[in-house]
């Protein structure tokens, strides 16, 4: 038996279990290894076959789809479905019942709670039809699989006198007693892909359905509604996000159609139409980490504030906060948010492009700042700049954001400027990229932190950094012999008829 063989059953071994852990659905059949096991025949040595066979079974999601399948499935008629039909869903398992006497249920649960059975919709304690006095105590088949009790649970039926007799119980499940995954798993075609994930914006659930889901897309979304108490609407994302407005066509899969809603973020309340601005609760973690670093009495320019995830909690840590966003829909809801925040007298709030942004109320603000720093005034200021698709391309205005004024190094802003990175050292890529838009060295004069896995190889970052005084004199400003551009809207200039309800 040639060791070249062995190598090429060790490749297929290795193939099966890449391609058996990636698919949500357990498939252990492989064309490789059924292939050479039939070129092959009697030459592979038991062992090597044993050593392979262990090493598959022996980790706890695979030993969880494995049962899972055998017993807690749906049944098969389901597959395909793309209506929903709740009533397909009943088949009937037997499972390990304990009869005990209704006195001492209680007290048995708790000894035995690691051995009971545990599905959602179904209940532990039944009534025993043969018994008044008695109940059935339901155990999980997959502790009891051989309906017969080990050491530790007949100790426990010794000390409340049971006989430790395991009994058989038809049981019948129902669409209510399965899991979101369990149903989607039986429902859509065999081997592919099953996405069970959502963004929870509120009351809504957000998906990124892929093409072989789209026919399913009706069911998925009010199984999702059934699973999920407080989910009342479910949409799919139908294109790209829009790089202007940072918003993206949907569909309304189930459930009602209103996409206004409410959420809370770290202990602050937004309101927001989910359909016309952009909400992204995974970035959570990343808005606090920013707000963090402020101290009261600090400055905040946030270049593309949304509606206002880091500009609002800065006001209420006593920031001066000015927030931009060319979005009207946007602006319309950052002004809304001060609103219900309590803290309109802390930002000042702009509708206009961000680079326009920044050379104009930025430049202005910063210059008078600048010139009335003194060593006793410590406050700082910062720039925010979250729109990773295009946030680097404006990093060249920072150069002219104090021009002709006096400033000192600790005086100049500290950036946070995002972008997504598809390289394979993202962090070397985004300081590349933002200091060939900067026109200046960032190495040793910044951290880049990673925000979170967008897509397979694809990152978002953050780069920080504060304007190195070298690039801020001797550049011509762009767009400075251009004509004016139209009156900049801010929040003085915006009527409350035009608020949202």
């Amino acid at each position: 038996f040639s060791s070249r063989t062995l190598w090429r059953f060790g490749f297929c071994a290795r193939l099966l279990k890449t391609n058996h852990f990636r698919t949500a659905a357990s498939n252990t059949s492989s064309p490789a290894v059924r292939m050479l096991l039939a070129q092959y025949p009697g030459r592979i040595p038991d062992s090597f076959v044993k050593v392979q066979r262990s090493s598959f079974f022996k980790m706890p999601e695979t030993i969880e789809d494995k049962t899972d399948l055998e017993l807690y499935s749906p049944p098969p008629r389901v597959r395909g479905m793309t209506q929903l039909d709740r009533e397909a869903f009943k088949r009937t398992i037997v499972v390990p019942v304990l009869k005990v006497k209704k006195e001492i249920i209680g007290s048995l649960l708790k000894s035995l709670k690691h051995t009971l059975l545990q599905r959602p919709g179904l209940k532990r304690v039944i009534e025993d039809p043969d018994d008044e006095n008695g109940r059935l105590v339901m155990l999980d088949p997959h502790k009891i699989p051989t309906f017969s009790l080990g050491g530790s649970e007949q100790e426990v039926l010794k000390q409340f006198d049971i006989p430790p007799v395991v009994c058989k119980h038809d049981l019948e499940l129902t669409y209510d007693s399965f899991k979101l995954e369990e149903i989607l798993r039986a429902v859509l075609p065999e081997g592919q892909e099953v996405t069970s994930g959502f963004s929870r914006v509120g009351h809504i659930a957000h998906l990124n359905l892929r093409d072989h889901q789209l026919p399913y897309r009706y069911l998925i979304g009010q199984v999702i509604i059934d699973k999920n108490p407080g989910v009342t609407c479910v949409v799919n994302k139908t294109s790209i996000i829009d790089s202007t407005y940072r918003n993206f066509e949907m569909e309304v899969l189930a459930g009602e159609s209103n996409l206004v809603t409410k959420v809370k973020e770290n202990n602050t309340t937004y309101e927001l139409d989910f359909s016309k601005v952009y909400w992204n609760p995974r970035l959570s973690t990343e808005h606090g980490r920013i707000v963090e670093l402020l101290k009261p009495g600090d400055v905040l320019f946030d270049v593309f504030a949304g509606i206002g995830p880091f500009a609002i909690p800065a006001a209420k840590k006593k920031c001066r906060v000015f927030a931009n966003d060319l979005n009207p829909e946007s602006y319309a809801w950052l002004l809304h948010n001060c609103k219900l925040n309590k803290v309109c007298d802390k930002i000042k709030a702009f509708n206009m492009d961000g680079r326009d942004f920044l050379l104009g109320p930025v430049r202005e603000e910063l210059s008078k700042g600048l010139l009335l720093q003194t060593e006793e005034q410590k406050t700082s200021s910062h720039i925010v700049m979250n729109l990773p698709a295009l946030a680097l391309e404006f990093l060249d205005a920072l150069r002219h954001v104090v021009a002709g004024a006096a400033r000192s190094a600790a005086a100049l802003p500290t950036v946070h400027c995002y972008a997504f990175s598809k390289h394979h050292d993202p962090a070397e890529d985004v300081r590349q990229r933002a200091e060939a838009s900067l026109g200046a060295s960032l190495r040793g004069r910044c951290s880049v932190h990673p925000v979170r896995n967008v897509a397979p190889n694809k990152e978002m970052m953050c780069i920080s950094f504060q304007i190195p005084a070298d690039v801020l004199d001797g550049r011509p400003c762009p767009g400075e012999e251009k004509p004016a551009c139209k009156r900049q809207r801010t929040s003085k200039d915006f009527s409350e008829e035009t608020l949202p309800s």
